[in-house]
């Protein structure tokens, strides 16, 4: 185990600990409009802090990769992307998929259990941070369909689903990305299901030849 891949699984607990603060930093002054003014102050310094030790972990990540420095960074440009885009501060929450990571150690080692796990984690935290994201671009824009959670909630159900009523849409550039990557999120859990399934079909019927290919030889 590399130098960096010890460093991350050492940090991966306290990085999902600074995810969870930093998504009840972010979604609160965003449900909560009348919020009161000094509690807003500190749900800001406490985002801003989780944004500082995500930004010290990529630092140490990088002088960790000694010898591939440049290659290890245009590997990880999402990394680079979600601390210098403000734009995409919301999707640091996306350090919550660790917890996958985590759950997948201790689920069955078989690809349907493995996949099933990612895909259940994947879908929640799409769908809740969307909703939260898509709110927070939405409510207080011009011809805005989507101003309440609920409306988020569901608008991000049907998108990240790929069904698309229609009923709900965002009308800021912000809000489009954001249902951009619901989509992409969506199509990738369906293919992914389709794929582990299919694979675990395949392996059922070569382990049945192989029982009766068994069964044949023996006397």
């Amino acid at each position: 185990m590399s130098r960096v891949e010890r460093w991350e699984r050492n940090s991966e607990i306290p990085l999902l600990l600074l995810a969870v603060a930093f998504l009840l930093a972010y979604a609160w002054p965003v449900l909560d409009t009348s919020l009161d003014h000094d509690l807003e102050n500190f749900l800001q310094i406490v985002s801003w802090t989780v944004w500082v030790a995500f930004a010290v972990d990529f630092a140490a990540r990088i002088w960790l990769a000694a010898g591939d420095r440049r290659g290890y960074v245009v590997r990880h440009w999402y990394d680079v992307a979600l601390i210098v885009l403000p734009m995409l501060r919301p999707l640091r929450v996306l350090r919550l998929l660790a917890l996958a990571r985590v759950l997948n150690r201790s689920v069955a080692g078989n690809l349907v259990g493995q996949v099933t796990t990612y895909v259940i984690g994947v879908a929640v935290a799409s769908v809740g941070l969307g909703s939260i994201a898509v709110l927070d671009a939405e409510q207080g824009a011009a011809g805005a369909n989507i101003t309440r959670f609920g409306d988020a909630l569901w608008w991000a159900c049907e998108t990240v689903t790929t069904v698309g009523y229609g009923d709900h849409f965002p009308v800021t550039t912000q809000g489009r990305v954001i249902a951009v990557m619901l989509m992409v999120v969506g199509i990738s859990m369906v293919g992914a299901v389709t794929a582990s399934v299919a694979a675990w079909m395949v392996r059922q019927v070569e382990l049945h030849a192989e029982a009766e290919g068994d069964n044949q030889d023996a006397p």
